[in-house]
């Protein structure tokens, strides 16, 4: 039998309610947000990913480009994990508002990101 983990909201300090005014949580109060056996499976998808990158660098069992793009692909795949097993993000009801305000800030990150390096690389007055 698997365990479900839910939340009580009701959107007045735990004092009850029936979600009658608006609060967004359904009719019964209750909104299940995953199982047990989901929350240990991505913390343990999460930890082997955290171990690979360390382990290829503490040992240097790669070096350079290959080591690098292991990191890389660790860190987007943990990213992926974290969205799926503990933001559940694909259990989200439309509209998708939490979708669409992530993807926001992935292009916000990545155009400060992309913006920075390239103007360390391209910075003639530091050279």
């Amino acid at each position: 039998m698997e365990r479900t983990i839910t939340h009580a909201h009701d959107g007045h300090g735990g004092s009850g309610g029936n979600g009658a005014h608006g609060d967004g949580h359904g009719d019964s109060g209750h909104e299940a947000h995953g199982s047990l056996k989901a929350y240990v499976t991505g913390f343990a998808i999460s930890i082997v990913l955290t171990i690979i990158p360390l382990l290829i660098v503490m040992n240097d069992w790669m070096e350079g480009t290959s080591a690098t793009v292991v990191l890389l692909v660790a860190a987007v795949l943990q990213f992926v994990v974290q969205l799926v097993y503990f933001m559940h993000l694909r259990e989200e009801k439309k509209p998708r508002y939490n979708l669409m305000a992530l993807l926001l800030g992935l292009v916000i990150v990545l155009t400060i990101v992309a913006g920075s390096i390239w103007i360390m690389t391209y910075n003639m007055v530091a050279h």
